[in-house]
């Protein structure tokens, strides 16, 4: 049995756990922490039978947990995930993870002394066009990998963000949602080294003036150059969040992975378009949780967490100076 706290309330991805827990029997919410009241109120029914406490240190101190949950605010989740692991429990970490280099380094270097796994819900990884997607790029069909270029398209609806989503515990576009694509090219490229540069700017939301409303980065992965774009300019009469996509560009071929359409273009050399047949799609947060229960590894561990966080927090450390070369290297093992 797991037993499973969650540590704020802030982001409605914490329904992908609430939705996890009808699939897994044997992991049991036990505990929520949020000091914000609507949050709580948001969620009533799905934390109806667990005791709630105003911030994580008060759950932790009350319950020995197994899965700490981290889904606060983005700037102070660092603190709430080195509290869980020095706590004893391993984290299951909304994205994105922290907001400073700072933060990720004692992320990483309390994890290391604990023990303790840090991962976090890369989405993106479980879609079936993802799973199809991998396995050409580890078969070979699409030779050997040269480009990559990714666009992350997002509706703001500043109507319905909390105040604080346009201040400084934000973080960053590129930390909040560049990280999904940069954990993309990490996952398909196995890259270890390499460049990265980045840029952010504003065009839409002159009331909110510490807000960057659009950016993006380039970054070398190995052998790969990589281009991901990501901003708040989704039209926001279109349904849904946004036309998310991929292309990779390999010596023998190319994908394109239309996520939200939920198709694979693949083109050979020696074959025309088709559309592979997708596998059954992974929950967010079932890969993590399974791993646990089985004692097996989960796809994102610590170091895929770390590398992919670190990768963006240094796309925006370049954006706000202004478009410096960063230099990346993963973490050690």
């Amino acid at each position: 049995m797991i037993r499973l706290g969650i540590a704020g309330l802030a982001h409605q991805h914490v329904t992908y756990i609430f939705d996890e827990l009808t699939h897994q029997p044997s992991v049991r919410l036990v505990a929520v922490s949020d000091p914000d009241q609507a949050n709580i109120a948001r969620y009533a029914s799905s934390i109806a039978d667990c005791p709630v406490y105003p911030d994580h240190q008060a759950m932790l101190a009350a319950h020995e947990l197994d899965v700490v949950v981290v889904n606060g605010i983005y700037a102070h989740r660092a603190d709430a995930v080195v509290d869980a692991l020095r706590a004893g429990a391993d984290v299951l970490a909304d994205k994105p993870l922290c907001t400073s280099l700072d933060q990720l380094d004692t992320i990483e270097r309390v994890a290391a002394e604990t023990g303790r796994l840090v991962s976090v819900m890369f989405e993106k990884r479980g879609y079936p066009v993802t799973l199809a997607a991998r396995e050409l790029v580890e078969s070979g069909t699409l030779g050997d990998l040269a480009l990559i270029a990714s666009t992350g398209p997002h509706v703001l609806r500043a109507a319905t963000r909390p105040a604080w989503f346009f201040t400084s515990d934000y973080g960053g576009i590129l930390g909040d949602l560049a990280v999904h694509d940069v954990d993309m090219v990490l996952a398909l490229t196995g890259a270890t080294d390499g460049l990265v540069v980045g840029s952010s700017g504003q065009r839409a939301y002159p009331e909110y003036p510490r807000f960057s409303d659009h950016g993006a980065m380039m970054f070398v992965a190995g052998g790969v150059r990589a281009t991901i774009d990501a901003h708040w300019l989704a039209p926001e009469a279109e349904k849904g969040n946004g036309r998310y996509e991929m292309r990779l560009v390999g010596t023998r071929g190319t994908a394109e992975l239309r996520w939200t359409e939920g198709r694979l273009d693949v083109a050979t050399h020696d074959r025309d378009l088709w559309n592979p047949a997708l596998p059954t799609r992974r929950r967010p947060a079932e890969d993590f949780l399974t791993a646990l229960l089985t004692g097996s590894q989960p796809d994102v561990g610590t170091r895929e967490s770390v590398d992919a966080t670190r990768i963006a927090l240094l796309a925006q450390l370049s954006a706000d100076r202004g478009g410096t070369v960063e230099r990346w290297s993963a973490a050690a093992e």
